[in-house]
């Protein structure tokens, strides 16, 4: 399972963060100061720190260079209120990954995460496709289209953004955090019911007629697509 970092000495933020990453399948150590950060990015092997810049005990420059220094080459992603061009060139100077800025949303995060992750994994310049395909289910995003096998799919736009989410990253489980942000453009703490409703349409049309079921509830975490045995 993959391993994060995260200094971050705001507790609401740090819990917030750590939850959602948690949700999308990660293992997370949170440090609430600067030398806790940097005592355990030399000390313990993470696949991505992600560091504030204003911390007590030392900043997120002094963690990142001091790491550097020290030959670790663990990725690392500043999130911070600093949105200065200055602040975000230094941070890539000193060897950060990337640098996001306070305030965003949690799906972003998630995204550049990933991104970071999967570094030299894909072709750069590679477009995104505009056609998905899982068993008999197909979504075509430039028409707006989505059936399984000749049926197609009466789907409303909620109902279609969240298939498309979920049928991007088959297999994946897709945290509430990130399906209320990306669908509904709320935050993870608002009132979440219509997830739950809106699931329960799309599992209607997309599953209740038919004997293969792709639409699957991951209790307490998220929404996964994917194919069964």
């Amino acid at each position: 399972m993959t391993k994060i970092l995260l200094v971050e000495d705001q507790p609401t933020a740090a819990a917030y963060l750590a939850q959602g990453l948690r949700e999308a399948g990660m293992t997370v150590d949170v440090a609430t100061n600067g030398p806790d950060g940097l005592h355990r990015l030399l000390t313990e092997q993470y696949a991505l720190a992600i560091l504030d810049v204003m911390l007590p005990g030392l900043d997120g420059w002094t963690i990142l260079a001091t790491a550097r220094l020290a030959a670790s080459r663990t990725p690392v992603l500043f999130v911070t209120a600093r949105d200065d061009v200055e602040d975000r060139v230094h941070g890539l100077e000193l060897g950060a990954d990337d640098y996001l800025v306070k305030p965003f949303a949690f799906s972003e995060l998630l995204a550049r995460v990933r991104v970071i992750l999967r570094r030299g994994d894909a072709l750069p310049g590679t477009p995104e496709p505009t056609r998905y395909q899982l068993a008999d289910l197909t979504l075509d995003v430039a028409k707006h289209r989505a059936a399984r096998g000749a049926d197609r799919l009466d789907l409303t736009p909620k109902e279609f953004a969240l298939l498309a989410l979920l049928i991007k990253r088959p297999g994946e489980v897709q945290p509430r955090a990130v399906i209320a942000d990306q669908v509904w453009d709320m935050n993870f703490d608002s009132d979440t019911n219509v997830i739950e409703v809106v699931i329960r349409r799309l599992r209607a049309k997309l599953d209740d007629p038919y004997p293969v079921k792709l639409l699957h509830t991951v209790r307490g975490v998220g929404y996964v697509l994917e194919v069964r045995a």
